[in-house]
């Protein structure tokens, strides 16, 4: 779920005129063990992306799909990656191994896990892509390919733009926060890799219901509480929402939120329960996603791709 975040900013980018790459990340994949490197699995979960995109209102008729093949196939690409790789040390390679959700210990066993890094910095500079658009977690390759474009004599440097992540619904508690590190944050992101705490766009209003109501959302926690992130990122950057919570009038009647501010104010203090709260987001999340569900019903296309996705094991 917490990828629509950067769909909608794809939208935004659209809509504001820009010549949008989707680059489809197949050998990228692999080398990063998705669908245990399955590239069948991996081509036909591009095309999903696609769909997802599609579903929630971004215009992918504006946007380019290039495959990493299409990228790979020309020898400049490699001359790109080499010269790349000459101007950085393993080192600080290694740093950047993050951006796959990967450890540095993982690349002792597995080598290909220190060419990812240069190859996303190569697919930057040889696209001649001028703005980087990802995830908090890209940071680093985009710093990377920043400092690099200097390296190799370039007169341009690719601005970087980054969404904030989603934490899953496990949460975490202000201790973990002080306790860990930067990867370790990473590392609670929502993902697909973890079922259990995610919630995926085309999840069933039951499924929502569930989730939402199994996560970590203790009282008066606004700070890396899931359910406070749902509506922070995801609800109340829709233009227009208002939270609208169902309560008894023992409880204090319904209220409703216009702005995020309001709740958090009244979360904090202590107003508002977890449990309304937590009911009030699932509704309104299924709300929110009613349009990915009928995309993923009605598109015949769209129905085959989830349904078979489904069945395969998704690898972290």
């Amino acid at each position: 779920m917490g990828w629509a975040i950067w769909a909608w900013k794809v939208q935004d980018l659209v809509l504001a005129d820009f010549d949008m790459y989707v680059l489809e990340a197949t050998w990228h994949a692999k080398i990063n063990d998705k669908f245990g490197g399955n590239m069948e699995i991996i081509h036909m979960c591009a095309k999903y992306i696609e769909h997802c995109l599609q579903s929630l209102g971004v215009n992918v008729g504006r946007i380019h799909f290039p495959k990493a093949e299409d990228l790979m196939d020309d020898l400049d690409y490699w001359a790109t990656m080499i010269n790349v790789a000459k101007n950085t040390t393993l080192a600080r390679v290694k740093r950047a191994m993050s951006i796959m959700g990967r450890k540095v210990d993982e690349a002792e066993s597995d080598y290909s896990k220190t060419l990812y890094p240069c190859i996303q910095v190569a697919d930057i500079i040889y696209s001649g892509f001028r703005l980087c658009l990802g995830g908090t977690d890209q940071r680093r390759a985009h710093i990377l390919a920043r400092e690099l474009t200097t390296k190799l004599g370039l007169d341009w440097k690719p601005v970087a733009v980054h969404t904030p992540l989603l934490i899953g619904l496990e949460g975490l508690s202000r201790m973990e926060v002080e306790a860990g590190d930067e990867d370790a944050l990473m590392d609670a992101k929502m993902s697909k890799s973890k079922p259990q705490t995610a919630i995926f766009i085309h999840d069933t209003p039951e499924e929502i219901r569930t989730k939402i109501g199994a996560a970590f959302c203790p009282p008066r926690q606004v700070e890396f509480n899931p359910v406070i992130e749902i509506n922070r990122l995801l609800l109340f950057s829709r233009e227009g929402f208002t939270l609208h919570i169902e309560r008894k009038d023992k409880f204090g009647g319904d209220i409703e939120f216009v702005n995020f501010d309001e709740l958090k104010s009244a979360y904090a203090s202590d107003e508002l329960h977890p449990l309304d709260l937590k009911q009030a987001t699932a509704e309104a999340l299924i709300d929110l996603l009613k349009n990915v569900r009928r995309h993923f019903e009605k598109d015949s296309e769209a129905c085959y791709l989830l349904e078979t996705l489904k069945k395969v094991t998704v690898t972290r």
